[in-house]
């Protein structure tokens, strides 16, 4: 029997609501349209964190975050850095045969042989290592190379590369991750895209240049899907598009990227529905019935082991894996579970009192942001823009010494009904106390046991 191939597309900073099928009109996606009309549109797909590069993390090794060292985007603080002790989704298809490629945005280890994608289970990387990439000024990793910019459009770059790997590994099996980088800031586009969205009138210039961005990866992604059918190999090759966290609001003026997102509460950055609920389409014609909407939770951590079910890859039992396969559940022939999730991200060290919510069923618990734990230090910011210009230009991370923040007291922890109140509009925390008391208790918990794995990384 032949090995199912799989594409793990994902985007960068794409909300809910920039998907075309749910954005009122906004968005100009036909290419992920038509994928969910062949496959299946997950309604309740939640990132793992929401900022990348926790997310990613969670992604390759279907762990929570803080399991992995992987905390927050301070790249020269080695806060990026995903430890050295996972194992990765690429690791565990490459032990099962499996050729591996990355192509787009890794940011989950920048400075470091060790840290390297080639390092972490992927043959082929095509790729930066940092957080962010110009779209025209680009400087790419083609595995332990560096290539600078020959003028064309990065997302169309990651396309060209994405078709190419598919064509050197056509005869199968392979497990390519296309990470586009994608609505994520600079905001640059083709200025024809740009046009087709600020000609409505209705947008702010980042919107209008958010929206071209989407266009184009979606676009490439039409691109794929018609040389998977060229190839001969699309009902051989189960791909799954999600995002790896909600849109990134904010910037002045004409440059605001503030926009709808099916009136979700919050965007990147916080644990409300709007910085965690992300768009997910899996599509495989032949095995997946077409046209479905599908409630089945869904996670970050879940698709380690999906996938590898999905390809009848057995996971090593010395690996502890926090998500669940639910591939059953999205091919309809097994029933969704009541699942219990965690989230908590701020910057530098993690506190459970900041930024952090637990999913029991409907029942959502959130600890609310306290904005002077969410903030950059100035010089730390200054040299991750350093880095992203010219990657070499830190050969090993440093560790400069912090000040001492001074916190406020964080704010009560708020109780939502998602499924009366999935707009977060509603605090029911003075109502049902004693569920909060249990939920909180129940978060607390999790949080010490994962941070203290994290504290006993030694590299």
């Amino acid at each position: 029997m032949k090995k199912t191939n799989i594409i793990f597309v994902l985007a960068d900073d794409m909300g809910y609501g920039d998907f075309g099928k749910f954005s009122r009109g906004n968005a100009i996606t036909p290419n992920l349209d038509k994928m969910a009309d062949e496959g299946v549109c997950l309604t309740q797909c939640y990132a793992e964190s929401p900022v990348c590069t926790p997310s990613r993390a969670a992604i390759l090794t279907g762990r929570y975050h803080h399991r992995t060292g992987a905390i927050d985007m301070r790249e020269l603080r080695g806060l990026s850095r995903m430890s050295l002790k996972e194992t990765t989704i690429a690791d565990i298809f490459k032990m099962n045969g499996y050729a591996t490629g990355l192509i787009g945005k890794w940011h989950n280890g920048t400075i470091g042989d060790k840290y390297h994608p080639n390092a972490r289970g992927f043959d082929t990387f095509v790729g930066f290592r940092g957080g962010m990439s110009a779209y025209y000024d680009w400087n790419l990793y083609y595995n332990g190379e560096m290539k600078k910019s020959d003028g064309r459009y990065l997302t169309d770059v990651f396309t060209d590369e994405s078709i190419k790997f598919i064509n050197d590994h056509k005869n199968g099996p392979f497990f390519l991750n296309i990470a586009y980088n994608a609505p994520h800031s600079p905001l640059e586009a083709p200025e024809e895209d740009i046009k087709i969205f600020s000609e409505r009138g209705l947008y702010t210039r980042g919107v209008s240049a958010t929206y071209a961005m989407i266009l184009c990866m979606d676009r490439g992604i039409g691109k794929i899907f018609n040389e998977l059918k060229r190839l001969g190999i699309d009902e051989d090759t189960l791909v799954l598009f999600t995002s790896d966290n909600g849109p990134q609001f904010g910037g002045q003026g004409e440059m605001r990227t503030d926009r709808f997102n099916c009136e979700l509460a919050g965007s990147k950055g916080v644990v409300y529905e709007g910085g965690i609920k992300v768009p997910c389409v899996i599509r495989q014609p032949g095995r997946i019935v077409g046209g479905a909407f599908n409630n089945c939770f869904a996670h970050g951590t879940d698709w380690l082991p999906t996938l590898a079910a999905a390809a009848d890859i057995k996971i090593p039992e010395n690996i502890r894996i926090d998500g669940q396969n639910i591939f059953g559940q999205i091919t309809g022939e097994q029933d969704s579970g009541e699942v219990k999730r965690f989230w908590q991200w701020n910057r530098y060290d993690p506190m459970v009192t900041c930024n952090a919510a637990m999913r029991d069923g409907a029942w959502k618990l959130v600890r609310p942001p306290i904005p002077e734990a969410m903030t950059v230090i100035r010089e730390d910011f200054d040299i991750d823009r350093i880095v992203e210009k010219n990657p070499e230009a830190y050969p090993e991370i440093i560790n400069p010494p912090m000040s001492a923040r001074v916190l406020p007291p964080p704010a009560p922890p708020r109780l939502y009904d998602l499924e009366a109140d999935p707009f977060e509009q509603n605090d029911l925390a003075a109502v049902y106390p004693e569920r909060v008391s249990e939920m909180l208790k129940e978060l607390e918990e999790w949080f010490n046991e994962v941070e203290t794995e994290r504290r006993s990384i030694t590299e």
